[in-house]
């Protein structure tokens, strides 16, 4: 598959992994979590079709440290996004991303297809559905207080102040709409 369904991108933040990233949130999430940040982005029709060979062009025009895969569900499109995580890592960028699968469950039997691939060009994953009864204010880049940070490689150190500072929020414009990103509120996303 050379093309994902992506709901948005943000082609420089620093609310969505460590440094300049370029987040890209893909459309389509097996998951309901009670409480997502995201739930436009839920529903797998819709989004808009981009090939893996522009987004990895796109993410090399806006520099920075790295891509941060978010959603919807980017293990949905495990296939497509392993191509595009290898380019990104070709660039000399890390590659962050946010599933509702644990770890576990990515290198289980039942894994969705393609989970290996992406999982060798991750350096980051934030694991875990979302419990809105465990939300978290306090832990960077983490939603709710059973989510856990993986480091998959020697990229990053559990060591870095980045990873023990609070969440953070950003307003972006879009497309033409003001886009809140960064740390989970409650509710739908806020668009101004």
């Amino acid at each position: 598959m050379d093309e994902v369904a992506v709901a948005m991108v943000i082609g420089r933040t620093e609310a969505e992994g460590p440094g300049v990233r370029t987040a890209i949130w893909v459309q389509g999430c097996p998951f309901r979590c009670k409480g997502c940040c995201n739930p436009e982005f839920l529903r797998f029709a819709g989004g808009t079709a981009r090939t893996v060979d522009g987004l990895a062009e796109e993410v090399a025009r806006a520099g920075g440290e790295g891509i941060s895969l978010l959603g919807g569900e980017p293990f949905a499109q495990a296939p497509a996004l392993a191509r595009l995580a290898a380019a990104v890592r070709a660039q000399g960028r890390s590659v962050m991303v946010y599933s509702g699968y644990t770890l576990a469950e990515l290198q289980g039997s039942e894994a969705p297809a393609g989970a290996a691939a992406l999982l060798q060009h991750v350096d980051l994953l934030v694991d875990g559905r979302y419990e809105q009864a465990q939300r978290t204010t306090t832990r960077r880049w983490i939603g709710s207080d059973n989510q856990v940070l993986h480091f998959l490689t020697d990229r990053y150190q559990p060591e870095d102040p980045r990873f023990h500072e609070p969440n953070t929020v950003e307003l972006h414009l879009v497309d033409g709409r003001v886009v809140l990103n960064g740390f989970p509120v409650d509710g739908a996303r806020t668009r101004l």
